[in-house]
Order: structure tokens, then sequence, then C-alpha cells
């Protein structure tokens, strides 16, 4: 299901913009919403600059997002449900190591394609998450304890090397989301980001190594 059906429940009454023009918008909206909330916050960005950047008019982009509050809300969430799908894949069905290297792997390509997003994010977050707030204590948290008990089960069989498992899952967000949170640091003291290959392979080995005990 794409990130626009998703955020169907935050588009005004009767418009949910199911239609592929209407996803199309939204996806739109959300790219240009990103863009000016990540530039100016929540409190200094305006619909009428998001729906500029847009190439929509503001009463279009009202259509699909009644205020701003719901439009700021829809593009956290797509940040979340982006990281969440690679973690709720996870199943009693999967392999432990090669499930894990995956999620590590994906996080950290999510971390170069989508820094803005990461940053976002984590700013809502360092706010004490007072828009994402009920989402964290509901739909986060109820995917975290299921994932968190199957984690424990790879444990006990000896899959995976013992920890809490929510301190590690704690350890690869905080991790993988340092390379775009932290970019302008880690291109100073390296001179180099996750869009050099070579500079992501290692980025990926050494949180693979924390995590599993091996890269």
């Amino acid at each position: 299901m794409g990130a626009a059906n998703r955020l169907a429940e935050l588009a005004s009454p009767g418009h949910t913009g199911k239609t592929r023009g209407g996803e199309a918008n939204i996806e739109r909206i959300l790219d240009a919403a990103l863009a000016v909330f990540a530039m100016d916050g929540f409190a200094g960005a305006r619909i009428d600059a998001i729906a500029e950047r847009a190439g929509l008019s503001k009463p279009n982009l009202l259509y699909y997002f009644r205020t701003k509050a719901d439009l700021y809300l829809a593009v956290l969430r797509r940040t979340l449900d982006m990281w969440l799908v690679p973690l709720a894949e996870m199943d009693t069905q999967s392999d432990p190591v090669a499930a894990l290297t995956g999620y590590v792997t994906r996080k950290l390509e999510y971390a170069r394609d989508f820094p803005e997003a990461s940053r976002l994010f984590a700013m809502e977050v360092m706010r004490g998450a007072p828009i994402l707030h009920t989402i964290l204590e509901n739909d986060l948290k109820r995917l975290v304890t299921s994932r968190a008990a199957l984690l424990a089960q790879w444990m006990d069989a000896g899959h995976l090397p013992r920890r809490d498992p929510k301190h590690l899952l704690f350890l690869i967000w905080a991790t993988t989301q340092h390379y775009a949170d932290f970019a302008a640091q880690v291109k100073a003291l390296t001179g180099q980001s996750l869009d050099d290959p070579g500079f992501f392979g290692e980025a990926r080995r050494a949180v693979l190594l924390a995590v599993l005990g091996r890269s």
C-alpha cells in the first residue's frame, strides 16, 4: 500500500485522493511540505509556501489536508511508516541474521536517501513528540513489543547474541539515523557521506558488527 493510501484518513472527508491523480497530488504535497517544514519548522512553515512548492493552489492543497497540523502529521507518519515496514516484515519464518542484516541495510538506505525526513522526525521527538505522541504510544509501541518478543525468541534459540531486545532496536535506530541526523558532523569528521558506496559499506559493516557481533 502506498503512502498516499495509508494517509487517506488525514485528508478532508469525502476527498481521500484514492484516484491515481489524487495520490500523485498527495505525494507532491508531502514532498513539498517535508522540504518547507525541515527548513522553517512547524511554527514557521506556511501553507502558501508549501502549495507553491508543490505547484498547486492553496485551496487545492486544502482539498487534501484541512490544516497545517494535519499536513505535518502526514509528513511525519509517512516517515514512520517507511521505517516500520521492514521491521513489520520480520516474522517467525524469517532467518534471524538475514532479517536483521536486511533491516539495518534498509535503515541506512533511508538515512542516505531521505535525510530531511529523518531530521524532521528527530526534531519532533526532541520537542517531546507533541504531534506524534499518540502514535508512538499506540501503533509504534505495539509493533516494537511484538518484534522485541520475536528477537527474544531468536536469542533464546541461540541465533543472536543475548541482550535486551528493545535496546537492540534502539541501537539500530540510533546508529543508522545518526548518518542522516548528524550528516554535517559525519562529513566534517570523515570527509564522506553515505552517498559514497565505499563509505556506505563501511557504515553497514560497523553497524552489523554492533548488532550481530559480526559484519
